[in-house]
């Protein structure tokens, strides 16, 4: 069973995101801010990482160039959710080094589509 951490700070957003994504037969590991994802990134291992931009303290470009900085961390796909829709947004978030970048608000599907071809290509 893959194995996906969620970062994000609003907890209505993060707990319908764990739900989603357990009713997909996921093991969801989730955290409510950058500091502890970052954490449980190097406990749990997870396949792929759903994060938040916007958040108190640490922000997910923190979190990302956090990980990508430790050999460990550095391939694990990273998808970037934010409400955050500009056209340079979306370049500094993919600049970086994310897989992907989905705006808020996003359908089920399309989050799930890009799951799924993140979690295929990490295996190939």
């Amino acid at each position: 069973m893959k194995k996906i951490l969620v970062i994000e700070d609003e907890a209505f957003v993060r707990d319908n995101l764990v739900e989603l994504l357990e009713l997909e037969n996921y093991c969801v590991v989730s955290a409510g801010d950058g500091l502890t994802g970052i954490e449980l990134v190097h406990r749990d291992r997870p396949d792929l990482i759903l994060c938040d931009v916007m958040m108190p303290h640490v922000d997910g470009h923190t979190v990302l160039q956090t990980l990508k900085q430790d050999a460990v961390t550095a391939t694990i796909p990273f998808i970037f959710l934010t409400a955050r829709t500009h056209q340079t947004d979306l370049a500094s978030g993919l600049a970086l080094g994310a897989n992907a970048y989905l705006s808020k608000p996003y359908s089920a599907a399309d989050l799930l589509t890009v799951v799924e071809r993140l979690l295929t290509l990490s295996v190939e």
